[in-house]
């Protein structure tokens, strides 16, 4: 049985931790008000902790995917590799942000998920630094990607590791491809040729 002096001590802690947890969230809610309207104002850190800024992407198309090591899914960085390959002189880039929100799937730190990406999958295409796709704790960018209310298109959940967004020239969310679904697929390459 919990003493008095206990019960004190979590009422007057507990709120400032469902306080603090609100705030957290809130705060990366409101870095998005004002806000960005394309993808081309974000700037995100590489996975060699250098910025990106993806105002540099301006006239490209552009995948963005979340990727993992560990996952039944990660021989896509095949499929992604080979396209950016197919692609990346026709005004194409694909943009990979290492997750580990789904099962512990991506563990590793930044140093050794590229080493694993371009010893494993010979991956060239630019990586981020490993970020939250999900959560209270999702980036910044990702909100953006997955909130109509700042994409001016869809909601969408990240469902799983390599779900897949497809930006057009001018910075704007074109389409969503789940997760499952091959980086290479119709879909994709229609937009792609389009």
């Amino acid at each position: 049985m919990k003493t008095i002096k206990q019960i004190l001590q979590y009422s007057l802690i507990l709120p400032l931790i469902a306080l603090f947890s609100c705030s957290r969230a809130t705060n990366y809610t409101l870095a998005l008000e004002g806000s960005p309207s394309s993808l081309h104002d974000f700037a995100v850190e590489d996975i060699y902790g250098d910025s990106f800024d993806m105002a540099s992407l301006k006239g490209k198309k552009v995948m963005v995917v979340n990727t993992a090591s560990r996952c039944g899914l990660t021989p896509q960085y095949e499929d992604l590799e080979r396209l950016y390959q197919d692609y990346k002189d026709k005004g194409f880039v694909i943009i990979g942000f290492p997750a580990n929100n789904f099962r512990n799937q991506e563990p590793g730190t930044n140093e050794e998920i590229i080493e694993f990406c371009q010893s494993n999958y010979g991956v060239s295409f630019p990586m981020m630094d490993k970020i939250s796709v999900v959560g209270d704790d999702m980036a910044p960018i990702y909100q953006w990607l997955t909130k109509k209310e700042f994409n001016g298109k869809m909601d969408s959940d990240v469902s799983w590791n390599f779900q897949k967004y497809l930006i057009d020239e001018n910075g704007l969310l074109v389409d969503m491809i789940p997760p499952r679904e091959k980086p290479n697929s119709d879909r994709v390459m229609a937009w792609l040729n389009d």
